[in-house]
């Protein structure tokens, strides 16, 4: 007898990223395939009109809109897909929806930034999630009762979170893994050409060395002990001895392979996080200023403008008055900028 389907609904926010959805919804498809049976059925529902648009600028038909007649059954799933501009999608309308599904009992998944929804729709508080480590830190600064993890998906039971990307395959096989067996899972893997099935524990990105393409164990060491510290910056003379090496010889190494001073790669990383926050969240800007190791405001605008060529209080008066501001590069984000 042919087992019922699970339905999945997929929630596709304005800007949404094809990818994560792409490969969430491909894994469904593929597990029909494979298993020679309808294991799942799927529904594309968005804010309003026929269409969602995604970040590329191309669009997707939708079965439905949220003010229709959408129900949610108990055994049923919902996937945020969510995207570019986070922070407009999570309008009443959708988080209303959104409440509704949970008290009705259906699990609730988010790929890329639709995490930021979730939380916002207080779906997400003393839950276990992640999100794409572009957002993390904004993310972990607006929602405090979030259990934020650098992880490339969380199952948190009736919750899953996916940081975008590939990552939706692996949270994907997971879970058909889990319902209908790891054999299954491997051979929609080998389909996708995914050779590597990540587990919920592994990390998003690269390790420092490779991120910054440096080969030298200790001072990939302090590279990383320094983004962990950024609210609460350590030494460099503390960064050498802990390294166990001197101060003098740490500086040589910072130059040699990061073309500046320990000082200055330190000061770039927290520059770095606090435009991140600046753009992406509305936290007043003394709370920025104190997230990212500053003392007081004065300092930080002052160093911001001598970063980045404006204050802070202009980029983002900027960004709300419309025009667009390029996010921080990979590189920015980790004080690599030249």
């Amino acid at each position: 007898m042919a087992p019922t389907p699970r339905r999945f609904t997929f929630l596709l926010l304005d800007r949404f990223t094809m990818l994560p959805f792409a490969a969430t919804l491909d894994a469904l498809r593929l597990a029909n395939k494979m298993s020679g049976h309808r294991l799942y059925d799927w529904r594309l529902v968005g804010t309003g009109g026929d269409f969602a648009t995604c970040s590329n600028g191309s669009r997707m038909a939708l079965d439905a809109g949220l003010d229709g007649e959408v129900t949610v059954a108990r055994d049923e799933a919902v996937i945020v897909c969510g995207g570019d501009d986070i922070t407009a999608q999570a309008s009443r309308p959708v988080l209303a929806w959104l409440r509704r599904q949970a008290r009705a009992g259906a699990t609730l998944g988010a790929v890329c930034t639709g995490s930021h929804v979730l939380a916002k729709a207080g779906l997400l508080d003393g839950r276990r999630a992640t999100i794409h480590w572009e957002n993390h830190d904004s993310f972990a600064e607006t929602f405090p009762d979030v259990d934020l993890h650098r992880q490339v998906f969380v199952d948190d039971g009736s919750r899953l979170t996916a940081g975008g990307g590939t990552s939706s395959i692996d949270m994907m096989l997971h879970l058909i893994g889990r319902t209908h067996g790891a054999d299954l899972a491997a051979q929609i893997a080998d389909q996708m050409l995914h050779t590597a099935i990540r587990a919920g524990g592994d990390r998003q990105r690269l390790s420092i060395a490779t991120r910054i393409g440096i080969r030298h164990p200790r001072l990939a060491a302090v590279v990383e002990r320094i983004e962990a510290n950024l609210e609460n910056p350590v030494s460099p003379p503390q960064l050498a001895a802990d390294a166990g090496m001197s101060t003098r010889q740490l500086e040589r190494l910072f130059m040699r392979y990061l073309n500046r001073s320990p000082k200055r790669y330190y000061l770039e990383a927290r520059l770095a996080r606090a435009r991140h926050l600046l753009l992406l969240t509305d936290l007043p800007l003394i709370e920025i200023a104190i997230a990212c190791g500053f003392a007081s405001s004065s300092h930080f605008s002052k160093c911001y403008r001598e970063r980045y060529g404006t204050s802070p209080y202009r980029e983002r008066g900027v960004q709300k008055a419309g025009t667009v501001v390029a996010l921080p590069t990979r590189a920015e984000v980790l004080a690599l900028a030249s």
